[in-house]
């Protein structure tokens, strides 16, 4: 069996923001439940609000301890919402991946995010243009650390209205896409 350690942020995590205590969507919902099968345990490490973390050390631990045979990190939206530019971001997450303490991972898999959209969270077109940068920075650390890479903004992801959250429909063409493009491929 193939462990496979989901690191990321709400999208991860299956944060529901649509009622007006926000939640959790049930787990048959979230794209982490979608993608296990006979072959796949999923380990959801999924925080609200995590960023590309700027100490590697703090995630190493718990990382390693799961040993997965995949790493598979979605981060960069909260970097982009908290100010950062897609090139900061994409600078992050290379110290982050590249860190003495996961360099014994057989894999990594590096997901760009969707791109934002207009929405209640998403403040004007300069996060939105910076989010669509971040899939090609991304795509160039994956090659040059040798890690895989694929891009959600290909997947036609449905975010509600705060233009950051999958919906229920979103999580169900992400886990379609990831299935698609690339974990079938792997297995």
């Amino acid at each position: 069996m193939q462990t496979i350690l989901c690191l990321g942020d709400s999208n991860t995590y299956g944060y529901d923001p649509r009622s007006y205590i926000p939640g959790r969507y049930p787990e048959k919902v979230r794209w982490t439940s979608l993608i296990k099968s006979e072959e796949r345990q999923i380990i959801n490490c999924g925080q609200n609000g995590l960023s590309v973390p700027p100490h590697p050390a703090l995630y190493e631990k718990m990382i390693l301890r799961h040993n997965p045979d995949l790493l598979l990190i979605m981060l960069g939206t909260n970097d982009l919402l908290n100010g950062r530019t897609a090139d900061e971001t994409a600078e992050r997450m290379k110290r982050f991946i590249t860190s003495p303490g996961l360099s014994g991972l057989s894999r990594i898999l590096l997901l760009a995010p969707p791109p934002l959209q207009p929405g209640s969270w998403v403040e004007g077109p300069e996060v939105i243009a910076e989010s669509v940068r971040l899939a090609g920075l991304y795509n160039t650390l994956a090659a040059d650390v040798g890690a895989l890479f694929a891009d959600a903004g290909a997947w036609n992801i449905d975010l509600l209205f705060d233009g950051v959250h999958f919906s229920p429909e979103g999580h169900r063409a992400f886990a379609e896409g990831l299935l698609r493009d690339v974990l079938d491929e792997i297995v």
